[in-house]
């Protein structure tokens, strides 16, 4: 198969095919032994040897998993030099290295992706796709209509003002909350930082699902492969080539 060196490299899981030209750009490429120096660079699949940095490399075989992560796991790959769990001992039976696509905060459960695909990966976490997330929050205290009328039309925050694409009550729970609340945008904290303008900090906070890919009855500290037709919704999702 012939196909351009960029995207060859990230067919191998080197890098996204953006990143992919820096490093032909550097000069780290070669093709049989000799230094790219152009970008638009061809490579025959079959026949040509491809190295980056001296290191032979070819094309791996895509995994892509969805994981929901426990809480008080660290949204990391290797030990944790603090002894805190991390996301790697729930993952070691994956055949293939994958790699997480964003991350949850230490405190937080739920949804997350994996996979050794970069360009997936990096158009996943690209704002200009506004892949929405959705949240079960429980917060504390009751929030009333009024309230849940101030919260969808948004709220200012230190890095700026944050508009959820949906927020909505899903029970009152003695004293506290429970809302789904989407968001779009993928700042830090974000949806703990919003809640907490209008007076209801988060005490528990779970994603159930990103873009078309959800959540649903996967156990605690499980993963599965994403379903092939959940694959085709998830690219097309971030405008990629079915």
């Amino acid at each position: 198969m012939i196909v351009r060196l960029n995207r060859y490299l990230s067919m191998c899981g080197i890098s996204s095919r953006r990143k992919a030209d820096e490093l032909i750009r550097k000069g780290w490429v070669k093709i049989n032994g000799l230094v790219v120096n152009q970008l638009g660079q061809e490579v025959n699949t079959e026949r040509d040897k491809i190295e980056v940095l001296g290191k032979a490399v070819m094309p791996e075989k895509k995994r892509y998993v969805i994981l929901n992560k426990p809480r008080l796991y660290l949204t990391a790959l290797g030990k944790n030099e603090g002894g805190k769990k991390t996301i790697e001992e729930l993952i070691k039976d994956i055949p293939e290295r994958v790699y997480p696509v964003g991350r949850l905060d230490y405190d937080t459960e739920g949804l997350l992706i994996l996979t050794n695909d970069g360009e997936l990966a990096n158009r996943i976490l690209h704002p200009r796709y506004k892949l929405p997330k959705v949240y079960v929050a429980l917060v504390r205290g009751t929030v009333r209509k009024d309230k849940l009328e101030k919260m969808i039309s948004g709220a200012p925050l230190e890095d700026g003002s944050a508009i959820p694409d949906s927020v909505r009550i899903i029970k009152h729970e003695n004293e506290n909350s429970v809302l789904e609340i989407t968001f779009h945008d993928g700042r830090k904290h974000l949806v703990k930082r919003f809640l907490s303008n209008f007076g209801h900090p988060v005490l528990r906070l779970k994603r159930i699902a990103e873009g078309p890919i959800k959540l649903g009855k996967l156990p605690t500290g499980r993963w599965r492969y994403i379903k092939e037709r959940e694959l085709i919704a998830l690219r097309k999702s971030v405008g990629m080539n079915l």
